[in-house]
């Protein structure tokens, strides 16, 4: 077997995206190791989903430090006593500070619940049927100091039905988000994925600047 990666997870809310990674490391072969979780709120159930897969968790309050360079700084620290390879963003709703996002260059990912670079930020689901699009999807881009900007590396596109609500597009992409995470997690676990100057590149070679694309 390779040699793993320890990865670390930081959430806010229910932690599906965790869970699908979860999942995803209990095949035989995986390279992933998930280090840790990290959430800003003690009620997170996503800390739950870690305890129950035996992970080790934290807590840390954003409310409780003096404007996000404090928050962020101490979460730098917290983070970096696990010595992880990659830190993954699993629905954490925090925007992180530019030290924090230059910290982690290149080994910071993100997923969004849109086919970026189209609806950055909230309420994706309900702008893509507002836009009358026939396709929506999610993106896994590393982070970079823009937000929901940086380079991409994998999306999965799904089809709009006439009768869609933002609930079941929403439930659609939730699927394939838990399909393409774990899937860009262990590519960069295995060596394959890196960040260059130009972009993000898989197997040496420069990605599309729509990622590797996976169409459902």
């Amino acid at each position: 077997m390779s040699q793993t990666c320890d990865v670390v997870v930081l959430l806010s809310g229910t932690g599906s995206n965790l869970q699908a990674l979860i999942d995803s490391t209990r095949t035989g072969d995986s390279p992933v190791r998930i280090a840790a979780v990290i959430s800003n709120r003690s009620d997170a159930y996503g800390l739950q989903r870690a305890r129950d897969a035996g992970i080790e968790t934290r807590t840390l309050d954003h409310k409780a430090f003096e404007g996000r360079e404090a928050f962020d700084s101490a979460l730098i620290e917290l983070i970096d006593t696990f010595n992880p390879e990659l830190v993954v963003l699993a629905g954490f709703m925090r925007i992180l500070s530019a030290d924090f996002v230059r910290h982690y260059a290149g080994r910071l990912l993100n997923i969004h619940p849109s086919l970026l670079p189209k609806y950055k930020g909230m309420h994706t689901h309900q702008r893509a049927l507002d836009a009358g699009d026939s396709e929506h999807g999610c993106s896994v881009h590393f982070v970079t100091e823009e937000l929901d900007g940086g380079p991409l590396v994998v999306q999965a596109v799904v089809p709009v039905e006439s009768d869609d609500s933002a609930q079941t597009l929403a439930q659609r992409v939730h699927t394939q988000e838990h399909r393409i995470y774990p899937l860009a997690v262990r590519w960069f676990a295995e060596g394959r994925l890196i960040l260059g100057n130009q972009g993000a590149l898989l197997d040496g070679q420069l990605l599309a600047a729509s990622g590797h694309l996976i169409r459902t």
